[in-house]
């Protein structure tokens, strides 16, 4: 199990999806939990950064155990999932912030895997019960979510999945968002307003190999 945490909470810093210190994740196994240690670096977990504590009743490591424990443990009392991922990637925090009340993904797989992505809002955005109860409902129906301005949660059998979800989230939120620079550009072009400057010497002899 420390070795999947390892290997994902890595592969999540590698990619940009969260910051130094920044998100969680989690495994149900029965009536325990083992999710990451509150402030702890997803790239750099050992097994201190593992805390197992119950689903539903509280011991001493509760003041170890993430911030987001109340949501995972909603998540997992009231869908089937049996592993959490939760981080902040920038593209699809960005966007949650200008769309109404979903991200439709344009590229293939995008829209093979997800169709569209529900964006939620809270007053409170990090570990409240507020954040728990939508989480628990909107997971029943779909793999991942966006909590609009904060990040995602997505959820599966094992942490691999939870993983692809938020990885090919951000994925297609990158495409969704250079599609949409380069129509502005274009469109700027058109009008006249932008163009390729050029700046080499010579350039004319360029149109030859």
């Amino acid at each position: 199990m420390l070795d999947q945490f390892q290997r994902f909470g890595y592969d999540l810093f590698l990619r940009g999806l969260t910051s130094s210190h920044g998100g969680n994740m989690s495994v149900r196994m029965g009536d325990r939990i083992f999710i990451t240690r509150t402030g702890a670096m997803l790239a750099h977990l050992t097994e201190m950064d593992i805390i197992e504590i119950g689903l539903e009743e509280d011991d001493s490591n509760i003041m170890l155990a993430s911030s987001e424990l109340v949501v995972h443990r909603e998540i997992y009392q009231h869908t089937p999932a049996l592993a959490i991922v939760h981080v902040h990637p920038p593209y699809a925090v960005a966007l949650s912030m200008v769309v109404k009340d979903a991200i439709i993904p344009i590229d293939s797989e995008g829209s093979y895997l997800f169709r569209k992505v529900p964006v939620v809002q809270t007053e409170k955005t990090v570990g409240s019960t507020e954040v728990a109860k939508m989480a628990a409902k909107v997971l029943g129906e779909y793999k991942i979510f966006m909590l609009r301005g904060h990040g995602c949660f997505s959820i599966g059998p094992v942490l691999e999945e939870a993983y692809q979800w938020c990885s090919s989230l951000e994925e297609s939120c990158k495409i969704l968002h250079l599609t949409r620079t380069l129509h502005v550009a274009q469109e700027a072009i058109s009008q006249g307003n932008l163009g390729d400057l050029e700046y080499r010497k010579h350039s004319d002899d360029y149109d030859t190999w």
